[in-house]
């Protein structure tokens, strides 16, 4: 059998050239699908996104709406449906998102610019410092709000801190937000994150008031235990009214809420049907502002993951 090429070597036979046509056709269809399916997904990935920042923004929305509630609560002339200051939980909804929220009055923790160093240590201790690790930082504390540069006996003024590798020394000075403890020589993270519920700087009082205290703040109580503390709590928040026969501490002295106080810390927690929930914890002072508003940020936390 003879077999007759062609006279021209670039040409190719018909069969040839279908095959080629079909591989670049595929190749095109798979680049299709891929391109198709790549913008598939960007637009799902862009619409969960957008899906998460409405319902956190929601959640926050609604977590603020829970503060202004309390902040009206808490302005209730009846002293029958006012708020009870004392951490325990209220629940709203708002729309379709239910809303947490605990309030406590600034009175029931300890201001850490009025304490003495007993009470300090009680409160340190009490959170679980070792006694003499306890002493060494309540003197600390107290040499870090004081005005002068006059060392006390188990204290530290800069020259300690100096020794200690650190360029900033103590404040000298009242301490300005409850965070500036972490500054204080010896302070563990650990430790501020236990006792922070308990502590203030806006009270102006040494002593946690019992009527309105954290279990963070009844461990300072001379004599209170950590059992002492959540059962007194327990017995307290079962009480309706602020008016109430009061509720008698380990020691006999019997715990009264004593007229409303101006000072206030609200958590607020607010959780969609999603799952999805924000929270905000602030500091709040009542009385007109002169913005018109009821009341005063003194503190203002934000930035909780959903």
């Amino acid at each position: 059998m003879i077999t007759v090429f062609p006279s021209n070597p670039g040409a190719r036979f018909p069969g040839t050239q279908k095959g080629v046509a079909l591989v670049m056709v595929l190749w095109i269809l798979l680049l299709i699908t891929i391109s198709t399916g790549a913008y598939t997904l960007m637009a799902r990935m862009d619409q969960l996104e957008a899906h998460t920042v409405i319902s956190g923004t929601r959640a926050r929305l609604a977590a603020e709406a829970g503060l202004n509630f309390a902040v009206l609560a808490l302005r209730d002339p009846d002293e029958m449906n006012r708020w009870v200051p004392d951490g325990r939980p209220y629940a709203m909804f708002y729309e379709d998102v239910q809303v947490e929220i605990q309030v406590t009055d600034e009175r029931g923790k300890i201001d850490i610019n009025s304490a003495n160093e007993e009470t300090l240590i009680r409160l340190l201790t009490g959170n679980g410092l070792a006694e003499d690790d306890a002493v060494y930082l309540a003197a600390a504390m107290l040499d870090w709000n004081d005005i002068d540069e006059i060392e006390r006996a188990n204290g530290a003024e800069l020259s300690a801190y100096e020794s200690a590798g650190l360029d900033v020394g103590p404040g000298n000075r009242p301490f300005i937000m409850v965070e500036e403890i972490l500054q204080v020589l010896g302070m563990p993270f650990d430790l501020y994150k236990t006792i922070e519920p308990g502590i203030t700087v806006f009270s102006e009082s040494g002593l946690p008031d019992p009527a309105y205290a954290p279990k963070e703040a009844l461990l300072a109580i001379e004599g209170m235990t950590e059992e002492d503390a959540l059962n007194f709590i327990e017995e307290r928040q079962s009480q309706d009214a602020m008016d109430g026969a009061g509720v008698a501490l380990p020691n006999g002295q019997v715990a009264m809420a004593r007229g409303r106080g101006l000072t206030y810390s609200v958590l607020a927690k607010a959780t969609l049907p999603n799952g999805v929930w924000d929270q905000i914890e602030a500091t709040v002072r009542l009385g007109a502002t002169g913005d018109g508003r009821p009341f005063k940020v003194l503190r203002w936390r934000e930035g909780f993951h959903h």
